[in-house]
């Protein structure tokens, strides 16, 4: 079964237009991030501390931000995230500390998230605890194993997991007979009522990243990404020809481009699970390419009369079933991970997806005619006749 019966498609009539398409996209984006938006940094690269909280009950937004602007944390962004529902939200702050090295840097950072934590529970009408009393919202499996252990030392650990777990998965304890679904008794929850309290709030994650280390953390992504797409031209260069190897890396770079580009006007944030997607999609992207590549390279021997323009284009017309299949169930895989895969992955499921499109564009449109230019400029023989 085949996706195309023998199409007949001239590419390569179309590589002035699609030059021109790549180049507008590219400078499209140049300009958002130069005059417009610009990037917005995540944590990972900016520095900075970044909070998930959920909130026992409904709050607007709007008291979030004066709480935390009264105790003097007004650079404090706030985004609901979730079930949207006024219960959930993500607070991050890139405040830059001045600190003398990294770990003092670090050190300012966690007192800073302590006092967006202190701040939160007060915009979340938080009670003031009976003396002693833990949080049981927020206490980790460690503290509340060593809780545990007083009245049930031979259990408190697997108590604790248990607890924690239920914790987990519904986000926020709203009072304690909630307990009872991870199977703990009437007795352990009596005690608990007198150790700890429930909070407002809870924290769903805490990241927090100093200055310096987003500064070599963007050093890192940075040379990640040159180093694999010279060690992608020595290969292709040595597998083929030094043409192909260049025509390779020019289209690996435009996906770069245009992915970020189209990116950059999303609003999202630029972190390390974005490099990471980036350099899968250069992965990807280099290996349909060298499929085309090697069809050129076994026309050549057969075509030997028709013109290197030809060639390619017949190349490209008997490669395209298996570059939208293959495109096209990595497609699928992305689009069920974006619509169902949660806030964690969906940034990296996202840019997955404009790559992967922006991969079959390139490598129909733009690889084969890279190689035709170079020819035609440094061997305009071969660029006739091959």
């Amino acid at each position: 079964m085949q996706l195309f019966k023998t199409p007949r498609i001239p590419f390569l009539k179309y590589k002035y237009a699609a030059l021109g398409v790549t180049g507008l996209i590219v400078l499209a984006g140049i300009l958002n991030v130069t005059v417009g938006r610009g990037l917005k940094p995540g944590v990972d690269f900016g520095g900075g501390t970044l909070l998930r909280v959920k909130y026992k009950t409904p709050i607007d937004v709007g008291e979030i931000r004066r709480t935390l602007k009264d105790a003097g944390l007004e650079n404090s962004v706030i985004q609901e995230t979730g079930e949207k529902n006024g219960r959930e939200f993500q607070v991050r702050t890139a405040q830059v500390i001045k600190a003398a090295d990294e770990q003092q840097e670090m050190e300012a950072h966690e007192k800073l998230a302590d006092r967006i934590v202190e701040a939160l529970r007060g915009a979340g009408g938080q009670s003031a605890p009976a003396a002693g009393q833990s949080d049981l919202n927020t206490l980790d499996a460690k503290g509340l194993a060593s809780l545990l252990a007083v009245a049930y030392s031979e259990r408190a650990e697997d108590l604790a997991r248990k607890i924690i777990a239920l914790r987990i998965e519904a986000g926020i304890f709203p009072d304690f007979d909630a307990l009872k679904a991870s199977g703990v008794g009437d007795d352990v929850i009596s005690y608990l009522k007198g150790k700890t309290y429930l909070g407002s709030l809870t924290i769903l994650s805490r990241e927090t990243v100093g200055p310096q280390v987003g500064k070599d953390l963007r050093g890192k992504a940075t040379k990640a990404t040159i180093w694999a797409l010279l060690g992608m031209l020595v290969y292709i260069a040595v597998r083929f020809k030094l043409a192909y190897g260049v025509a390779a890396i020019f289209t690996l770079a435009q996906d770069v481009l245009i992915t970020m580009s189209l990116y950059t006007f999303t609003n999202r944030e630029i972190n390390l699970p974005i490099i990471a997607g980036i350099l899968t999609i250069v992965g990807f992207s280099i290996n349909d390419t060298i499929v085309i590549f090697d069809r050129v390279r076994e026309n050549q021997k057969i075509m030997r009369r028709e013109s290197l323009e030809s060639v390619m284009n017949t190349s490209l017309n008997q490669t395209l079933g298996r570059t939208l299949i293959t495109s096209g169930t990595v497609f699928l895989t992305l689009l069920a991970l974006y619509l169902f895969g949660g806030e964690v992955i969906n940034d990296f499921a996202f840019i997955m997806l404009i790559g992967t499109i922006e991969g079959v564009y390139s490598t129909v449109f733009m690889s084969c005619p890279v190689v035709l230019f170079w020819y035609k400029m440094f061997a305009p023989q071969k660029g006739m006749k091959k």
